[in-house]
This record gives structure tokens, sequence and C-alpha cells, in this order.
């Protein structure tokens, strides 16, 4: 007869005492209280997914690539034998013309790729991940009953991580719809359909974790983040609600191990549904362009300009030619409303931006100078880096700024106008605008926040700064007004951007 030992907060100790009676009574009288007669029905669990399963699964397919490489062989390596052996001789011109002959035979080597994707249109179209058929030379449809289709590239999109897939088939094929990301919620109860480690469909619960997760994984990120089992080669599935649409596009994990931990990661249906209709129309995605370089709105940034929020967009410079530079947009404003939509952070703005549809003139409400201000633009095609790179080069060279030297001494810098000797010292463009900083306290404001010699300072409290003297004055009369920091626009090598150091104690 096995023995039921019950450890407790002394386990390892003998019970004594009284305590160890009344223990060993309470015990044996909860053993002797007599069961039911029969076994009572178990509570009904959560309502399943089965119902839901049938009707979406026929819709997710695998995707199988192929790419075919040409290598050569490396050839039968040369056995060790001593030095100065009469064998080395011999085996050395042997086998170097074996492996002569070995390198002159191309060997083709495929290799293959397994994610997932699904069906969004009847007449064949399949989305999924980019990453999944990048740099493939074959593309293969699979479905439940192991047939396999081969598919051929739509368009792809890089930015998003998206692609868009065509088959061809004699009736139509069983599709899913797209589902309004925005009003899915933390904590909704999800469904996920793919092939992880190309196991084939597969089927895995959860509930949305988060929304407008930044991952950092290109330009546009506002993953919605799930807990739903999810693993290597489920990208590109879909991620379902409860009424069977996709509300996401699997594309990532967080796994220090490469396996499921309960963090993946789902391109919003929202985000996604206009880049795979751009992929159908066209083949390529025309999206919205503003031409602004902006950054966070920090608390000292804020608190420097009037704003009561670190919400919206601070615009850090404005490309020429761009459509904010036919506006009234400018340098120095924030951007709190684009379209009507709110802008509660920084990275919201580009992903807004690039949703609207080319050629629209849309209203912008920004933040100048302590006051709110309606302007209106429109916007154009967003074009490649390089164009944009070509747009941004200055036209007309600047002229040195005039003045003396100045220590402004609330930031611990020493500013200077921009000399010939500067310039070569600092590798100044010739068009350098502002004044340049020579000498930084190290323990200083502006030390603190990146300032070092040789950055330009353009812009004090949002006007343009032309000599030493005016930055000392403005960042006087700041601190004068009460303010705990003043707002400087900084170049360094053609990066512009906003600082606010704040005033020494």
């Amino acid at each position: 007869m096995e023995r039921l030992v019950i450890r407790g907060a002394g386990a390892g100790r003998r019970a004594s005492g009284c305590g160890g009676a009344v223990a060993a009574l309470a015990l044996a009288a909860l053993l002797a209280v007599p069961g039911p007669s029969r076994v009572s029905a178990a509570p009904a669990g959560p309502p399943g997914f089965a119902d839901l399963v049938a009707q979406v699964a026929p819709a997710v397919v695998n995707i199988s690539t192929r790419k075919v490489s040409t290598g050569r062989g490396e050839g039968p390596s040369l056995p060790q034998v001593p030095p100065g052996s009469p064998f080395e001789e011999f085996f050395k011109e042997f086998f170097d013309r074996d492996r002569e002959r070995e390198q002159q035979q191309q060997q083709q080597r495929r290799s293959f790729s397994l994610g997932s994707g699904f069906i969004i249109d009847p007449a064949g179209y399949v989305v999924t991940n980019n990453h999944v058929i990048a740099d493939a030379d074959e593309i293969s449809v699979v479905f439940q009953d192991d047939k396999e289709v081969p598919a051929k590239v739509v368009g792809r999109d890089p930015k998003t991580d998206l692609a868009l897939l065509k088959i061809d088939g004699d009736k139509p094929f069983p599709f899913v719809e797209w589902a309004d990301s925005d009003q899915v919620r933390v904590g909704d109860w999800m469904l996920a359909i793919g092939n992880p480690f190309g196991l084939g469909s597969t089927v895995t619960a959860g509930i949305i974790s988060a929304r407008g997760r930044d991952i950092r994984s290109g330009p546009y990120d506002d993953y919605i983040q799930v807990d739903a089992a999810i693993n290597r080669g489920n990208s590109g599935g879909p991620s379902f609600t409860m009424d069977g649409r996709v509300f996401g596009v699997n594309t990532a994990i967080f796994s220090p191990s490469g396996g499921n931990i309960g963090i993946g990661f789902a391109i919003p249906s929202n985000l996604a549904k206009p880049v795979i209709d751009s992929l159908k129309r066209t083949g390529r995605v025309a999206r919205g362009w503003l031409g602004v370089r902006i950054q966070t709105v920090t608390e000292e940034i804020a608190e420097s300009i009037g704003l009561k929020e670190t919400t919206g967009a601070l615009v850090a410079s404005v490309t020429p030619g761009g459509p904010a530079a036919s506006s009234a947009i400018e340098p120095g404003d924030v951007v709190l409303e684009f379209d009507g939509k709110k802008i509660d952070k920084m990275r919201s703005l580009p992903r807004i931006v690039a949703e609207t549809p080319v050629g629209r003139e849309v209203e912008v409400l920004i933040w100048r100078k302590g006051e709110k201000k309606s302007v209106r633009v429109k916007l154009g095609e967003l074009p490649d880096d390089e164009q944009i790179a070509e747009l941004g080069k200055p036209q007309e060279p600047g002229k040195p700024a005039p003045g003396p030297t100045a220590r402004v001494g609330e930031f611990g810098i020493v500013v200077s106008p921009i000399t010939p000797e500067l310039k070569t010292r600092f590798q100044l463009p010739d068009n350098a605008k502002g004044v340049v900083v020579v000498e930084v306290d190290p323990d200083g404001p502006a030390a603190q926040e990146g300032i070092r010699p040789g950055d330009l300072i353009v812009e004090a409290m949002q006007e343009e700064i032309k000599a030493p003297g005016e930055l000392k004055a403005k960042v006087e009369a700041a601190k004068r007004s009460g303010r705990k920091a003043a707002l400087l626009l900084v170049e360094r090598q053609g990066d512009v951007r906003f600082v606010a150091p704040r005033f020494k104690e």
C-alpha cells in the first residue's frame, strides 16, 4: 500500500504536540466522507472554434518556394602524409587533377522555404509576407488536400513586408474577407491558422495582447500583438476575429530561442488592405507623401514651445520641392492632426500620410509659436530614397554669418560665426547657415542633449539665427520669460533635429 505524505511549511520535520494530532484527525475525517453515488457531469467548457475553423480554413494555404542556385564542389581533400614523403607529390598531383575536374562541373542546388498565406478573392489572389517569397525562383500554393498550384507574383511591398500572388483554377477558390482592425480590442479572442515548421495547416487560438507595437522592422510599424502560438512557417498567415474575418497578417515573433513564447505580431488589416489593393490594381504601391522630416516631441521641447502635452510630430525640416514646401508648413511646426486624425505619437504620422490617397488635399492642424493653426496640403506620391535625396540637395549657397563669438553660459557652449577656417576644421558645407558651436562644457545642458563642437545652430525659439549675439539674446530672453528650456534647431552633417536644453538651476 502506498503511503500518503503531506508536507507543509515544515516539510521534512515530524509533527508533534496537539497540532499534529488535530491535523491527523482532520485528514481522517476528510477521508471518511462518503463520495457521491454517481459521477456528476463536468461543467461545460468555453465554446469551441470548430465551426469557425471549418468556415475559414479552406481559404488558408501553405506557400512553398524554391530557389535554384549554382555552386561549385570543393572536391576531395588531400590526405595527411609526412612531409617529404615520396607519396606527397603523387597524392598532390592526383587530388589536384580530381579537384579541378570537380570544380568544372557546376552543381545546381535547390533551397526550399515554407510559409503561409490566405486567399482574398475567388479569382485566386493570395496574400502572404514579402520575406516568404523574396528571391524565390518558383512559388507554389499548397491546399489542405495537398493539391499544389503554381503561383506568380503580382506585386511586393518590402516596406510593409506584404506580397500578393495569383493562382489559376477551373472554379472559384474559397476566400476570406478583411476585418476592420481598428475595431478589434485588447482582450478579444482570436484565431490563427498557418503552416508552422512545414507541418501543414495548424490552428491556434489566443487573445489580442496589445496594439500599436513598433518592432522597428519598417517605417510603418503598427503591429497588433497576439498570444496565439505562432512559429516559423506561420509568416503570411491570417489572424481571424470570431466572425471569421482577417484582422491581421502574422509576420513576426519575439523569441530568444526561435520558438513560440506567446508574443507574435500581425500587420493590421487596415494597413495591409490598401497595400494589397494597390498591388492588385497596378502591381506597385503608391503612397501619400508630405515631404517633411519629423521627430518626437519631448517634455523639454513641449515646454519650450508652450505645448501642454507631449503629443504630435515635430517638423525638423521640410524637403525642397515636396508638398509641405509648397504649403505653409515650416520647420518647428508640430503636426497635431492630419486629415481629421489625431497624431498621438510621432510615428503615427508617416503611416497615416502613407495611407492617404495621392493627390488628395488635406487639412493639417499644427502648433506654431504658441497657437494652433490650420493649413491645407496637397499630397504628392512618395518617391524612392534616391529621388528624395536629390530633392533635398541645397540649390543656393548661403553666406557666412557675421559677428564675434559669444558664450551662452546658460547652456555651456561657445558659438562663432561661420568662417572659412571653421568650414575646413569641421567640414561644414558651403551653404552652412546659423552659428557654429566651437566649445562645449562636458557637464553643461547642451552636452547632455548631445550637442558637440562643429554643430550648427540654425534656429532658436523657432526664429532664424544669423549671428552669435542673436543666439545669446534669444536664450536669455527665454530664461527671463520663465521657460525651463529653449528650443534649438541643430544641424550636423546635413542631419537636422530639434533639441531643448534645460537652463541651469
